[in-house]
């Protein structure tokens, strides 16, 4: 008999405890986009998409800016792709 194990749920984080998972994030990121350098408009980005089972976890989150966070959710290139599964 082939048995499958059943996927185990994401964690997902409480609002307040994601505020301060994200801004663990920002510091630990030294306030800086992680591929372009950039200090303005950052926001923090699940490597492996919340939609795909991604999870609230630090080693899950990278510091992006606006306009990278955004290539990274539709066509990035495959030297930023590489890059946010680092």
């Amino acid at each position: 008999m082939n048995r499958t194990m059943p996927k185990q749920a994401p964690i997902r984080l409480e609002q307040q405890d994601y505020q301060k998972l994200r801004e663990h994030v920002l510091r630990r990121d030294g306030w800086r986009c992680q591929l372009c350098g950039s200090m303005l408009n950052l926001e923090v980005h699940h490597k492996e998409l919340r939609s795909q089972s991604g999870e609230d976890s630090e080693q899950n989150l990278i510091t992006l800016c606006v306009a990278c966070h955004s290539l990274a959710h539709g066509g990035q290139s495959a030297k930023s792709q590489r890059m946010l599964r680092f």
